[in-house]
């Protein structure tokens, strides 16, 4: 027998579910049961991939025991099991169960109803167990490996050891605490407790759950094992669609929505999806799992089936139950099935279309929605071009138009002046960013509205884009911005004549930092801004290029400037008096660029130069 410490942050929560406040505690009997229907799934799972593999499939199911006696509950399965590894990985350390996000979260809950929601959300449910128990102690096998028993009192250390003829699967017995009504803490011995949680939690699931008798007669099947995408939607209750959700989610959470659709014809089949209320803590890590299960004929085949679900959809959490795949499927086979491509096209449509009916029937829930799942979604409008019109469609962006609510594009659209012909954004950092951005100036002057896009995917999205209906998308802080009238271009050119010199100048003086200097139309109080060609990345999305180790030519740009500045006026005619070979006029060009770079939030080249020479002008000035 080998002791072994608990990783710390196991430790803090262990003690967090021995001294446990919440009060709904029935819930450690569906965790456990979920664990031993997945245990299940995945032997099925195996047995079809591996033929070579040695394994009793004749009967899978989970069996509950109570010892009044003993004071014990064992959940037990004959699935899949662990190897040694697998226990000390899973049980002991739990590393990627993302403890310190959910300790955190706990310290800013507010209240215990919604501490205890936070426990299938990150994937510790086993750890629930210690709710109710004083000691647990898990025996398992998988079929490859030696039998392992793990036993532990939640106190910062367990024990570990081989065991033999241990039987296949794995099993779960708690040590219960005494009953205590105060507390919130059940009498987990009696069978009539244990049969109304099962039902309550996890009547749907397909494996039969074994109830053992009392008097030492036939286990009893307890468990409807209906499923619940097989049965008329008018017999299946809004609970029952919120638990068999959180069973294939581990989420504790309520979903946000629910979809059901059904195929005939050619290709039979029945899903049952689910928008989630909250984004999952892996929806942007790489290793990340899509969340659509296959079935085939009510069997269990694949737990993310990507071929399913597009990754920007990778939230989406559910079944789809085919009807004339084979039970050994594989993803290649997947890959390259018409039938399954043509599924996956009506299930994308479907969530489009729902999200879209969110927008008219529940704005609060569309809100929350996007809040929580729309960075992802806009990776859409790059991957599929197909749906790019109906991501568009349930889009939201933060808008110069109120500080507070987004706008859809089709509300930009109704709000457009009357000769506006482009949608107009910039991209940055934050919206405190894109607002005091000098680009903003002319348009907020004269009344145009803005896009303010701050996701690192609008970076992206915006040049693959060309538009939304007929209007096309221009970035304010790229190319040339279109907003004088005829009178006002006019005055322009002859503002041209008057600074050509002074900015050819400016251009050969600056030639290793800028592309061009010319004057602005986008400018009315700040003396030059920083812009790019039509076609050039933005120094956002070139740092995040060179982050992924590509390489990249320099990228220069263009500098705009404000002939109606005091500080442009007055160094155009310094520039006339006294010539361009004036050093300290140079050197005022260079403090002006910089200017421009800071008002954007850009990064200097030389940042100490910029100071040095700014101290030495100021220091005359004076």
């Amino acid at each position: 027998m080998e002791t072994l410490e608990f990783q710390s942050e196991a430790r803090q929560l262990l003690r967090l579910m021995i001294h446990s406040v919440y009060s709904n505690k029935d819930t450690f009997l569906r965790e456990l049961v979920s664990n031993a229907s997945d245990a299940l799934d995945k032997l099925r799972l195996e047995t079809f991939r591996d033929k070579d593999l040695v394994a009793d499939t004749s009967d899978l199911h989970v069996a509950i025991e109570v010892d009044r006696g003993a004071r014990t509950l064992t959940i037990r399965d004959n699935g899949i099991g662990m190897t040694r590894e697998d226990v000390i990985g899973l049980i002991g350390t739990i590393a990627k169960s993302g403890t310190a996000e959910f300790l955190q979260k706990l310290k800013e809950s507010q209240d215990a109803a919604a501490s205890q929601d936070l426990i299938g959300q990150f994937g510790i449910g086993f750890y629930s167990s210690f709710m109710v128990a004083d000691k647990v102690t898990l025996v398992t096998r998988h079929p490859r490996a030696e039998g392992v028993r793990w036993e532990s009192t939640g106190e910062g250390t367990y024990t570990i050891e081989d065991v033999e003829d241990a039987p296949q699967g794995t099993s779960v017995t708690l040590h219960l605490k005494p009953a205590d009504p105060e507390d919130h803490l059940a009498d987990y011995t009696s069978t009539a407790k244990i049969t109304e949680i099962v039902k309550r939690y996890a009547d749907f699931i397909t494996w039969p759950i074994r109830m053992a008798k009392e008097d030492g007669g036939e286990p009893t099947t307890i468990n409807s094992r209906k499923a619940l995408w097989a049965r008329p939607a008018s017999e299946v209750t809004e609970d029952e669609y919120a638990e068999f959700y959180r069973h294939v989610s581990h989420d504790w959470n309520k979903p946000l929505e629910t979809i059901r659709m059904h195929g005939e014809g050619v290709f039979e089949y029945q899903a049952l999806l689910f928008i989630p209320s909250q984004a999952p803590l892996d929806l942007f890590l790489r290793e990340r799992k899509r969340g659509v299960q296959l079935y085939v004929k009510r069997v269990f085949i694949m737990e993310d089936c990507e071929e399913l679900m597009p990754e920007y959809l990778r939230f989406v959490k559910g079944v789809v139950d085919a009807q004339d795949l084979s039970l050994n499927v594989s993803r290649e086979l997947l890959q390259q099935d018409r039938q399954i491509q043509l599924v996956r096209r009506r299930l994308v449509k479907k969530v489009l279309s729902t999200v879209k009916g969110l927008m008219a029937d529940k704005p609060e829930s569309y809100a929350t929605f996007w809040r929580e799942f729309g960075t992802a979604v806009k990776e859409g409008l790059l991957s599929d071009p197909d749906n790019r019109d109906a991501i568009l469609d349930i889009a939201s962006f933060a808008s110069t138009a109120d500080p507070e609510q987004p706008t859809t594009l089709a509300q930009y659209v109704e709000r457009m002046k009357d000769d506006q012909q482009h949608i107009y954004y910039m991209t940055g950092d934050s919206r405190a960013t894109v607002e005091n951005s000098p680009h903003l100036e002319a348009l907020r002057a004269k009344g145009f509205e803005v896009l303010i896009l701050t996701d690192p995917i609008d970076e992206m999205w915006v040049d693959a884009v060309p538009g939304f209906k007929d209007k096309v998308f221009q970035s304010i802080a790229k190319g040339q911005v279109d907003l004088e009238t005829e009178e006002e271009k006019a005055q322009a050119g002859e503002r041209q004549k008057d600074f050509a010199d002074f900015l050819a100048w400016m251009t050969t003086t600056l030639t290793d930092k800028v592309k061009e200097v010319r004057l602005s139309s986008r400018l009315t109080t700040s003396p030059a801004c920083v812009v790019g060609d039509a076609h050039d990345l933005t120094p956002t999305l070139e740092k995040m290029y060179r982050a992924m180790g590509q390489e990249l030519p320099p990228v220069k740009r263009i500098l705009e400037l404000n002939p109606d500045h005091a500080l442009v006026s007055g160094l155009h005619r310094a520039f006339a008096d006294r010539g361009g070979d004036d050093a300290s006029l140079a050197e005022s060009a260079e403090l002006l660029h910089g200017m421009a770079l800071l008002a954007e939030g850009g990064d200097l080249p030389d940042p100490s130069r910029f100071v040095r020479l700014m101290s030495e002008h100021l220091e005359r000035a004076l």
